[in-house]
């Protein structure tokens, strides 16, 4: 079985100095229509996105059948002889290499379908952009450079028609027009930003950064290294900043010292008032009162490798994946270091524990609420988790290093008939 080894003491040095180069910017290059056109079934479907491979898996949400593996660099030639054309550029190319790929490229991180599953919208990191796919032609009908050198994590609005994207290494994030891949809007972060919510409205986003991860200062007293670690409210249509929470002086004034400002994955209560945030080493959750701006709780969950130094954390992520069923009864989180998956009572924070394969990095609950699906990353697998059960049902091989794992559809005519 594959194992999740931290490469970062071998390449620290050289890839922090690659990162720290100039930036390159980039343009919108290419668009198309919604592709609203005649209607055709859709199925719901896991869209998986395999970060290493550079590939997304279509599974459907009840059979678990793969339905479809789509190529998501078809294009790799051609933006791999632009990169080394210009040698800035392709020492950033090889920083997010050695540095936040852990010696691996980064070919996609994030992907949402349209909601008539006609289309299929990723980041990719290693190159620096998003692109949209047609589902039925397999092909890029538009692709966005974001700013700087890295996409990361992204958000679908509820309607469907705007992407909110990370440009990791410019403090920015991007809001892209689903219809044509251009560029509408963005707003300011913290350094390195990460995570994006809509909220069900659509009238804000939950927004958080993460600061520099890739470096090996994980002790507290150098805390502040890490750069600026900030939790955002956003309003979706003005792209104000509306709240801004270092969540980190927030667990110092509820009693908790000493603990990272770094929000990872969240999970949102159904009344969007209550929020759970996994944070940068600690093995467990953060409850926090949007509504009284405080922490609440904490979930403090087993640590299975306390002898293991915070530096071989990867990308400084005890825990890095947390989802709630639909009730918000039920928290399903992903124990990163530790190998198991921890399924917490909301009411009480008692948890069971279910150990799963190496280095289990994101989860998403099913649309009708039944499971929590789990990227386990050293496995190459998605852990299927029934909430009611309370245990895993299944497991889904999918590609090399899965990691995002979004609720999506696709078109009964896009699957391909030879899975």
């Amino acid at each position: 079985m594959k194992r999740y080894t931290s490469r970062r003491p071998a390449v620290l040095l050289a890839g922090f100095c690659l990162l720290n180069l100039a930036s390159c910017g980039g343009s919108n290059s290419g668009s198309d229509d919604d592709g609203d056109g005649a209607a055709d079934a859709s199925r719901e479907v896991l869209v998986v996105s395999n970060n290493w491979d550079g590939t997304a898996d279509f599974v459907d949400a009840q059979s678990f059948q793969r339905l479809l593996r789509l190529d998501i660099v078809p294009d790799k030639s051609e933006r791999m002889a632009e990169i080394q054309s210009n040698p800035v550029r392709y020492a950033e190319f090889l920083g997010v290499r050695a540095l936040v790929g852990d010696g691996h490229d980064q070919w996609v991180d994030d992907g949402f379908t349209s909601h008539d599953g006609r289309r299929l919208y990723v980041s990719r990191p290693s190159l620096s952009d998003v692109v949209a796919f047609d589902l039925a032609t397999r092909q890029i009908v538009w692709r966005t450079p974001v700013e700087g050198y890295r996409s990361d994590h992204m958000a679908i609005s509820p309607d469907g028609t705007r992407l909110a994207v990370s440009a990791s290494t410019t403090k920015q994030v991007h809001m892209i027009d689903t219809a044509s891949g251009a560029i509408v809007g963005s707003f300011t972060s913290g350094d390195q930003p990460h995570e994006n919510n809509f909220s069900k409205d659509g009238k804000r986003i939950f927004h958080a950064s993460i600061g520099t991860v890739y470096t090996p200062l994980d002790v507290p007293v150098f805390d502040t290294t890490k750069g600026e670690r900030v939790f955002e409210v956003v309003d979706a249509q003005t792209l104000e900043v509306l709240k801004k929470i270092d969540i980190g002086a927030k667990l110092e004034e509820a009693g908790y010292p000493g603990m990272s400002s770094a929000v990872r994955p969240m999970a949102i209560s159904p009344d969007e008032r209550l929020f759970y945030f996994q944070v940068s080493f600690f093995h467990g959750f953060v409850e926090y009162d949007l509504q009284q701006d405080r922490v609440l709780r904490l979930a403090t969950l087993p640590n299975a490798v306390p002898d293991t130094p915070m530096a071989q954390y990867p990308l400084d992520s005890a825990h890095h994946g947390l989802t709630m069923d639909p009730q918000g009864k039920q928290l399903c989180a992903a124990g990163t270091v530790d190998n198991y998956i921890a399924l917490v009572d909301r009411a009480s924070l008692a948890y069971k524990i279910l150990p799963t394969g190496d280095t289990p990095y994101w989860a998403t609950t099913s649309a009708d609420g039944r499971y929590c699906f789990v990227s386990v990353a050293g496995a190459d697998q998605i852990a299927v988790v029934d909430y009611a059960r309370q245990q895993i049902t299944a497991t889904i091989a999918v590609g090399d290093h899965p990691q995002r794992s979004r609720m999506g559809r696709l078109l009964s005519s896009a699957v391909d008939s030879s899975n």
